[in-house]
């Protein structure tokens, strides 16, 4: 019986020490930690919108006329030779 009291107590004390272990570790290097992280989702959020963006983009644009008409619509084609003033006096 003290075998495995002390086996229990061995396993418990080495579960401990990881613990405090692995908190030291991400304590010492959350800077790091934090500066993959911000890389790794800038560069993914990137790619996403590059990826998106351009479809985007054609979805949103018009049609384009292949033909135009005049500067000034409504005018007609040969504009009047008659010119002068409005008023008569």
């Amino acid at each position: 019986m003290q075998k495995l009291v002390n086996v229990i107590a061995l396993l418990s004390g080495l579960v401990s020490l990881s613990v405090v272990g692995g908190g030291a570790y991400l304590y010492l290097n959350k800077d790091a930690l934090i500066d993959q992280v911000k890389e790794k989702a800038t560069k993914q959020i990137t790619e996403a919108i590059a990826g998106a963006l351009p479809g985007m983009l054609d979805s949103a644009m018009p049609e384009l006329p292949g033909v135009t008409g005049g500067a000034v619509p409504g005018l007609p084609t040969p504009p009047p030779s008659v010119t002068g003033g409005a008023l008569p006096f």
